[in-house]
């Protein structure tokens, strides 16, 4: 996580959680029973005879004394769990957990993608919904599925056969966010839709993270194909531009810098960020958010997790995907990852269920057009953005 230096450290620490980091950084960190970490990178695997069916479909053995050894996992760097859960699954796996930062979601997955057939690791997590296309062509996830995903699950599952190899472990809604307290100070009517953000009233006032180079920023790009079409999308934003929107590397520079709620000293009250990202801005002394998200911009997206093709451990990946999808894990992602659980049986933080919601009819784009034309895409939107 990068850690903004701008505001409060109560706050700072809060918001600073809700960065998705762009970097491609490759340090790994063991997290063991004991939750520690190390600067060194993951040890080889201490359990190359680990065997398994490719095919095999139900639960990885949890809770054998003979298991041994570590799981790699290779996510983005904006993975964390507490201490006592990570203990949880060496408690009931025996295998310690080495977890291997790749970047963000795009740059995770192509590291997956490049070592074909010599995997950084044994499992992965963190492949979203804009990219699990291509990590699924490219052949890279071995077929799995955890015995006991939960039910409600099925509703962020992949079409297909997709759904036999990526197991969804959470999920996020990418929404513009206002600052209430800016226009209600200002007097200004603040915009409900991705339509109102071209209209001259808000110009100069809104920033969003590029396409190209964030993930939330390529989640806003797709939202706005979803909402105008392909033959419509590109129109939209170059009135977007013209409307004179500020486009930042990341959606950290985006919240916390350029933001006008976000710590710093921003200028703009309209943000590309989550909807979970309004009970962040709670005052401390307590109260209500002083932002909120605009549900009709929302692009759904869905974290993955899977075992990796060629895996040194497959057994202990087993275990780990079913451990993503176990209650304890869900239960702690809204307040270590800021993402809603797919078992929509686990219990929300206060604050979430009162102020952090999902879209009801968020906005989608078919997977397989977001692989077969995401280059594409992203390079017409660059030509607009930055031309």
């Amino acid at each position: 996580m990068h850690h903004p230096s701008r505001m409060p450290s109560a706050r700072r620490t809060r918001i600073a959680c809700l960065a998705l980091v762009v970097s491609t950084a490759l340090a790994g960190c063991s997290l063991t029973g004991g939750g520690g970490e190390s600067d060194s990178g993951p040890a080889e695997n201490k359990d190359d005879s680990a065997a398994v069916d490719d095919n095999s479909t139900g639960s990885a053995p949890a809770g054998n004394a003979q298991s041994s050894g570590e799981v790699v996992l290779v996510t983005h760097d904006s993975f964390t769990l507490p201490d006592d859960v990570i203990a949880g699954f060496t408690d009931a796996s025996g295998y310690d957990l080495t977890v291997l930062p790749s970047g963000d979601a795009g740059a995770m997955v192509n590291q997956v993608v490049l070592t074909e057939g010599s995997p950084l690791g044994d499992a992965v997590f963190g492949i979203d919904t804009t990219f699990a296309s291509r990590a699924l062509e490219a052949g890279v996830i071995a077929e799995y599925t955890p015995a006991d995903l939960p039910e409600s699950a099925s509703e962020s599952a992949l079409p297909g056969d997709g759904s036999a190899y990526l197991s969804p472990v959470d999920v996020g809604d990418v929404c513009v966010n206002i600052d209430d307290t800016w226009f209600a100070e200002e007097g200004i009517d603040p915009p409900q839709t991705l339509a109102d953000l071209t209209d001259p009233a808000y110009e100069g006032l809104f920033v969003t993270p590029a396409a190209s180079t964030s993930s939330p920023g390529l989640a806003f790009l797709l939202a706005t194909i979803g909402e105008f079409g392909e033959d419509g999308w590109a129109d939209y934003w170059r009135d977007l531009v013209a409307n004179d929107v500020a486009v930042t590397s990341g959606w950290e520079d985006a919240y916390t810098v350029d933001f006008t709620a976000g710590g710093g000293d921003g200028d703009r009250p309209i943000v590309l960020s989550y909807a979970s990202s309004p009970p962040f801005t709670i005052p401390e002394e307590g109260g209500e958010p002083t932002t909120s998200a605009l549900m009709n911009t929302c692009f759904r997206s869905v974290e993955y997790a899977g075992v990796l093709e060629g895996a040194a451990n497959p057994e202990g990946a087993q275990a780990l995907v079913d451990y993503l999808v176990s209650e304890p894990v869900q239960a702690a992602l809204p307040e270590s990852m800021y993402v809603f659980p797919v078992d929509d049986t686990v219990e929300l933080p206060e604050a979430w269920a009162e102020y952090a919601q999902l879209a009801q009819d968020p906005i989608e784009v078919d997977p397989a057009d977001i692989e077969a034309h995401r280059e594409e895409w992203v390079r017409e939107w660059a030509d607009i953005a930055t031309g």
